[in-house]
């Protein structure tokens, strides 16, 4: 899948250092969500092309992500694309509905359902995915790394259970209690092609990975240790040595668990080199408690970004005070929204750039 090209030499590696605990020149910074529709020209291409036509179409899905880079001096871009291409992969429907977000219209309700997933073929069905990494890596000209990403096995299941996007999760918990064998095999089939996944992304040229394990939040700590960490931790385990024995240099992972801030010192166990953290999380906490060998990424309030221009500058810099220089990496608590000002931007990136 690879260019023949070789990719230019990157000119500012901040994001990596700070991955790997490595001195910065200045601690680094970007935004979940940072190409979407608080942008204008994002709201204008989507007048145009529909969701899911943007993340296969990788001249569209590399316009999209390099559209913040234009506005903003962030130390990162990431792949446009969503976390539900894997369940698509799979063969599962999924639609973007405007002012509902994803919508699964034949969802997995029960056990005999898994019988229509088809992961065989699976990873080919993502292979546009790899051509957007490798176009994107060409067009950045060494400008930052650029990251891929993927869902965690327990969101994935959430949204394919749940048909979209839910405040309570209660089937996908029922299924946890109802059928926790088909549980396993659910979990661990999305474990397998999400291996694959980033297998492929690294290959394909991204220089880092990020693990969104968004509906962490709906788990208890116990329900998170059974059926969230054990398959974070495969993940890990099985890209590392895959890539190890094929010789392909092993890229920085992150971790995001929304919401499983009561299991941090468990997150930091699993072998990722940076633990995302949300909003709800102290930062001086969390760093006693991870320790000093993995670095924190997060973790403003993206309601925050609707404050004043001094208040927002205030709290970004009390943030990266509290996080400090080594092994850290600026970012919001979750995914900026949609009616963001531009000017929050501005202020958030100049003042982590300017706190220390």
């Amino acid at each position: 899948m690879k260019d023949a090209k070789p990719f230019p030499v990157l000119k500012n590696d901040n994001l990596l250092r700070a991955a790997r605990g490595e001195v910065v020149d200045r601690v680094p910074v970007w935004v979940m969500r940072q190409a979407g529709r608080y942008l204008p020209e994002f709201q204008e291409l989507r007048k145009q092309h529909d969701f899911f036509t943007v993340c296969r179409t990788p001249e569209l899905a590399c316009e999209v992500t390099m559209q913040p880079l234009r506005r903003f001096d962030l130390d990162a871009s990431i792949i446009f694309s969503d976390i539900l291409v894997i369940p698509q992969a799979l063969g599962i429907t999924v639609e973007m509905h405007a002012g509902v977000g994803p919508v699964l219209p034949q969802p997995i309700a029960v056990p005999e359902d898994l019988k229509r997933l088809t992961p065989d073929g699976a990873l080919s069905r993502l292979s546009y995915v790899g051509d957007a990494i490798t176009m994107m890596r060409h067009k950045l000209e060494g400008r930052v790394p650029l990251i891929g990403f993927t869902g965690a096995p327990w969101t994935l299941m959430g949204y394919m259970i749940e048909g979209g996007g839910s405040k309570t999760m209660s089937k996908a918990k029922a299924w946890l209690n109802d059928y926790p064998e088909d549980s396993k095999l659910f979990l661990n089939l999305l474990t397998d092609a999400i291996v694959d996944y980033l297998e492929m992304q690294v290959k394909a040229g991204a220089q880092m990975l990020q693990v969104f394990e968004s509906s962490a939040e709906h788990l208890s700590k116990e329900q998170f240790l059974q059926w969230g960490a054990p398959y974070l931790k495969r993940i890990r385990d099985e890209l590392v040595d895959r890539l190890t024995k094929k010789a392909i240099p092993v890229v920085p992972i992150t971790l995001f668990a929304k919401g499983a801030g009561h299991s941090l010192k468990e997150q930091s166990e699993l072998g990722y080199d940076v633990i995302g953290l949300d909003w709800t999380v102290d930062p001086i906490e969390a760093r006693s408690v991870v320790g000093p060998n993995i670095t924190l990424q997060g973790n403003l309030d993206p309601q925050d970004m609707y404050r004043d221009p001094d208040e927002l500058r205030n709290l970004t810099t009390e943030m990266v005070h509290k996080f400090g220089k080594s092994r850290y990496i600026a970012n919001l608590g979750h995914g900026i929204t949609p009616q963001t000002p531009i000017t929050s931007m501005e202020v958030l990136v100049e003042a982590v750039h300017k706190a220390l």
